[in-house]
């Protein structure tokens, strides 16, 4: 299975819905091909269009999901109907409902201390049966060497079908894309917030905020300080689009 994806702004957008995210998940599981998965909402294609050096790391996944609701309007408006939303938190609980029956093994990289034991202690809880290969918290500065070669050796000893990142954007991408054919999981998946999220850390942004585009003003409201620097990009990103669309700019992946 090979999913479509849109340029935008340089960055190459799978063009999906969670289910087609899920068999797509499926099909690497089983033939045990290895790839990494970003989840991509406006920031982070920003990040890329103001550091090019970042794009060929997100082009490079299996899938670069539509985070954000602006990304799935955008899809749309260019006659993607059937596009969806595929959302770090979601599609964590969504893959590990989807994969109880197949006995899929997760591990969970990265949160601040403590965090991904609260996660792993959620979803065992709302999914008897899960089954969890292990979880480490990496310390908040670079890896030398040595140390990363024993998490690779502590993830593959793990037997990890799926591996969950959670590190800031654009962190976890860059950490996936070094780790790629190092680690023995076939999956790894870069997921930012969610480990806070479903841990109970931090609060989620209410359904209807989600599905509306509003989510990142709820985040904001709660993270000014840390999230201002994000956030104010929103403007430019939506002017770049409208220019890009119009044909008055072309951005090379």
């Amino acid at each position: 299975m090979k999913t479509i994806r849109e340029n935008i702004l340089g960055t190459y957008v799978s063009v999906l819905n969670m289910e087609m995210a899920l068999a797509q998940l499926d099909t690497w599981l089983t033939e045990h091909s290895s790839h990494y998965v970003c989840v991509t909402p406006a920031h982070s294609i920003m990040d890329e269009y103001n550091q090019s050096e970042l794009r060929p790391i997100f082009n490079a996944s299996g899938m670069t999901t539509p985070d954000g609701m602006a990304v799935v309007w955008l899809l749309r408006l260019k006659g993607h109907r059937h596009v969806r939303r595929v959302y770090g938190p979601d599609l964590l609980l969504a893959t590990c409902l989807h994969g109880l029956e197949k006995g899929y093994r997760h591990y969970f990289y990265g949160g601040a201390p403590g965090v991904a034991e609260k996660l792993i202690e959620k979803v065992s809880l709302r999914f008897p049966g899960l089954q969890i290969a292990g979880a480490f918290t990496p310390p908040f500065r670079p890896l030398n060497n040595e140390e990363d070669e024993e998490i690779i050796c502590r993830i593959n000893k793990a037997h990890a079908d799926i591996v969950w990142v959670g590190l800031s954007s654009p962190k976890q991408e860059i950490w996936m894309h070094a780790h790629l054919g190092k680690l023995e999981a076939p999956v790894m998946v870069g997921v930012g917030a969610a480990f806070d999220f479903l841990s109970g850390n931090k609060p989620q942004a209410p359904l209807w905020m989600q599905r509306n585009g509003l989510e990142w003003l709820f985040r904001f409201t709660n993270e000014p300080r840390r999230l201002w620097p994000r956030y104010r990009q929103y403007p430019k990103f939506i002017l770049l689009v409208i220019l890009e669309w119009l044909g008055l700019i072309k951005v090379k992946p």
